[in-house]
């Protein structure tokens, strides 16, 4: 079911795919009709291990070589044990001048083709410069942590957050669970017996450091707080 959230500000597709390949751990790589899983992206990261180019500038060194086409596919799962836990996949296309290989200690040269990012809201293509430029989201390798702590240890306050959403959402709702976090808010999926409803919750304002990720959530809090068990009918 498609997302049901606020109009408040959300990551671009630009950015989401540039905070996902940030914190990828592992992606798989189709070349030559090969498929190459690869692991521990954490702390090289994706873009240290694949630099990406222009079409048309040169990839390697000397006279032109055969070119040969890549495709890098990252998936991001939820953290946490919601019923649908893939959230998105991220495919990056292009060419190479060799076959790659996994065990290189050397970074791959790719002339960029195509990124596309596929997700709840549908399917979108991001353009090099656009992905250079996007700034990663400061949640993006805290998130995980953050959110399987609220579950695992604070249980209580994801019904507390309930208060924030309408009531019409919550209807026949039999498990709730946060999906996501981002600079902008926090996204909780809502588990009826057959489907399920994402509901975006929004920040004051947007995160510029995680740092500042317990006093946003807080503030949230707060407001859950204040809002009233019932609402007066209309």
């Amino acid at each position: 079911m498609r997302s049901h959230s606020s109009r408040s500000k959300q990551p671009t597709p630009a950015e989401r795919m540039r905070s996902i390949i940030t914190a990828a751990q592992s992606m798989t790589v189709v070349t030559d009709g090969h498929h190459h899983e690869v692991y521990n992206l954490d702390g090289t990261g994706l873009l240290g291990r694949v630099h990406l180019h222009d079409e048309g500038d040169p990839l390697e060194p000397g006279p032109p070589a055969p070119r040969i086409p890549i495709r890098l596919e990252l998936t991001d799962i939820a953290p946490t044990p919601v019923r649908d836990r893939l959230r998105a996949r991220v495919t990056l296309s292009g060419l190479v001048a060799a076959p790659y290989s996994g065990d290189s200690v050397d970074s791959t040269c790719m002339e960029f083709g195509q990124a596309v990012i596929e997700d709840a809201e549908g399917r979108a293509y991001v353009m090099l410069e656009q992905l250079q430029e996007a700034e990663t989201d400061p949640m993006a390798t805290g998130e995980a942590g953050m959110l399987t702590h609220l579950v695992d240890d604070h249980p209580d306050l994801v019904p507390l957050l309930l208060r924030l959403i309408e009531p019409r959402f919550k209807n026949g709702v039999v498990r709730a669970l946060p999906l996501a976090m981002d600079r902008y808010g926090i996204t909780l999926r809502l588990e009826h017996p057959a489907t399920h409803r994402d509901v975006r919750l929004p920040f004051p304002t947007p995160m510029t450091d995680i740092d500042q990720a317990g006093l946003q959530f807080h503030a949230l809090l707060t407001a859950a707080r204040r809002s009233s068990h019932h609402r007066l009918p209309a």
